[in-house]
């Protein structure tokens, strides 16, 4: 579903040049759930806007279902981004003028989806939402906030979905709903890669791996054990 290859991004800035991504390689299969640990600034939100054809990398290839993004034409990328990933971020980024429904439908407007008022509405009640549908973001609670983009991000039918810290704004309840709900749709077909600083997600995901400095690593199998144990409690 995803095959990243010694993938390489730079800031530069007037004094310096900010190493984001270091040569990183990632494989994700078709069912798989796996989480990026690692602390702010490492590079994690840097991974996944080249993984989604939304930051080019400076070397290294991005390929989701077999095509690496960037070989396209801007218009083709955009089309082929939107078909097939799904973003879920931490601050939502809900139309702040659109209804709940709106803003689930708001993916139709890059891509057309079949019956699209109809899938909204079924994505609303499977997230429990349905009596939100004509409220507006600002008066929903955090929680519905997260789980409304969620929604969005699963109506157009994407293969691959990109989260990130999707629970970083949330209790643990609503953490819980949204770690669930991903790891449906992966287990359903789908892929996700999600990216986090909470080490709790480890007992949600199928596999964890840890950023530093711009490199993925495997973490030591008894840390990996602490933390799912540490997810159950």
């Amino acid at each position: 579903m995803l095959s990243v290859r010694d993938l390489c991004k730079s800031y530069v800035r007037p004094r310096e040049s900010v190493v984001a991504l270091a040569g990183v390689s990632l494989d994700i299969a078709e069912g798989e759930l796996v989480a990026v640990r690692g602390p702010s600034g490492c590079g994690k939100t840097t991974l996944l806007l080249a993984i989604g054809g939304l930051l080019a990398p400076d070397a290294g290839v991005v390929e989701v279902c077999g095509q690496n993004p960037y070989s396209l034409a801007p218009n083709h990328r955009a089309a082929f981004r939107a078909a097939t990933v799904g973003f879920v971020f931490q601050q939502f980024h809900l139309v702040p003028y659109l209804s709940v429904l709106e803003n689930v439908m708001a993916p139709v407007l890059a891509r057309p989806v079949p019956d699209a008022e109809g899938q909204a509405r079924g994505l609303l009640e499977q997230f429990g939402l349905a009596e939100r549908s004509t409220h507006l973001p600002g008066e929903l609670s955090t929680g519905e906030r997260q789980r409304t983009a969620l929604a969005r991000a699963m109506l157009s039918s994407p293969k691959l979905i990109l989260a990130d810290e999707p629970t970083g704004n949330l209790d643990e309840d609503n953490a819980r709903d949204v770690l669930t709900s991903l790891a449906d749709f992966a287990k359903s077909g789908g892929a996700v890669l999600l990216v986090t600083h909470d080490s709790a997600v480890a007992g949600h995901a199928d596999r964890t791996l840890q950023m530093e400095s711009g490199r993925l690593r495997e973490p030591p199998d008894g840390a990996l054990l602490c933390l799912g144990r540490a997810a159950e409690h």
